[in-house]
């Protein structure tokens, strides 16, 4: 069994509380169907946001889902970078698993898929 990483990236519309808080669910929710993984699986989750997201914490939804509430989350802010994606919550699961890189589902979803077109479903 590996430790691998298994990147996401999400947009939202506004800063506001519940469509933060919906985001994130929905982004771990479809890396967790992805790979078929449950939270026992995982070793911790960092949980990143562009400056233009304050309304709440992203980790927030994580501790709400069924299971999670002892997994290891972390949030930071990401780097800011002029012309970056704007009003993106990114995560960094890493999960236990006998998957190889190649196998792992990154998961991108709503302007995100811009990040990584070569990884994002259509």
């Amino acid at each position: 069994m590996s430790v691998r990483g298994i990147r996401g990236a999400i947009t939202v519309d506004v800063n506001e509380e519940q469509p933060i808080l919906q985001a994130t669910a929905e982004l771990l929710s479809g890396i967790v169907r992805a790979n078929g993984i449950v939270p026992d699986d995982i070793a911790s989750v960092f949980v990143t946001v562009t400056g233009d997201l304050d309304a709440t914490f992203p980790a927030r939804a994580i501790r709400a889902m069924a299971g999670w509430d002892l997994v290891p989350l972390m949030c930071a802010l990401e780097v800011p970078v002029k012309g970056s994606l704007a009003k993106c919550i990114r995560l960094m699961v890493l999960v236990n698993t006998e998957k190889t890189q190649e196998q792992v589902e990154h998961v991108y979803l709503g302007g995100a898929k811009a990040l990584r077109p070569d990884l994002a479903k259509a």
